[in-house]
């Protein structure tokens, strides 16, 4: 297996350099980016393995970069910011990010960060996730070596946890599966998530299936005061 190329989108050179010291050291290949401007393009042709995205950024903010950059890709981002809003953090969340760090923040936090979120992206918890590679309930089938879903045969992009949601849901339908379950499989190191993490994630991938389906009912059902199931 190769070295995981990490692309650290960090207008504030000092705070980028120690990134890319900390991220180097781990065995990590980390690339600088300085400016937004051109990031999203940059991110999507090069196709790293996680970025690490800083949200006030000249040129171009880390928001715009990450929704460009999920119209088209499911590279993990961690969004950076010293702006500490709950509002700004579901934000980020809803619109693709699968983490979120504020400023200041330890180095060696974030590399493990890092590494958690490519733990997930690479390998799950094998007694929670079926090894079948295709899935299929309803309209909607994953492919889970290659990390797609489709919808009514439309390719719908997710991200890694969404990914990571609708498989573990879908491989039990009708199973109803607790928010804390889902963030113990979801979220393998030990950092503090909270429901609305997974809310925001379960309003993504509903908006996105419900996208491109022709079936009226939505495939992912909410169980109040327990979780979500699938059926």
């Amino acid at each position: 297996m190769g070295t995981n190329v990490i692309y650290i989108v960090e207008d504030e050179e000092k705070i980028a350099n120690i990134l890319f010291d900390y991220l180097n050291k781990d065995g990590f290949e980390p690339h600088i980016i300085l400016d937004g401007t051109h990031a999203a393009e940059r991110i999507i042709q090069d196709k790293p393995n996680l970025v690490i995205l800083d949200l006030m950024l000249s040129g171009k903010s880390g928001f715009d970069i990450c929704s460009e950059v999920r119209q088209v890709s499911n590279v993990p981002i961690i969004m950076l910011t010293a702006r500490i809003d709950e509002k700004d953090r579901i934000l980020g969340l809803n619109i693709g990010a699968d983490d979120y760090v504020c400023k200041p923040f330890l180095p060696g936090e974030v590399v493990a960060r890092v590494e958690a979120i490519l733990r997930r992206v690479n390998g799950v918890k094998h007694e929670e996730v079926s090894s079948k590679r295709f899935l299929s309930y309803q309209n909607v089938t994953l492919d889970t070596e290659s990390l797609s879903c489709l919808v009514d045969g439309s390719k719908v992009d997710l991200t890694p946890i969404e990914f990571r949601l609708l498989q573990v849901m879908m491989q039990r339908p009708k199973r109803v599966y607790s928010r804390d379950s889902l963030m113990d499989i979801c979220y393998l190191d030990d950092r503090i998530i909270n429901d609305r993490t997974i809310d925001s994630h379960m309003r993504n991938l509903r908006k996105k299936i419900k996208n491109f389906s022709s079936l009226d009912d939505d495939l992912i059902h909410t169980v109040y005061g327990v979780g979500y199931k699938v059926e």
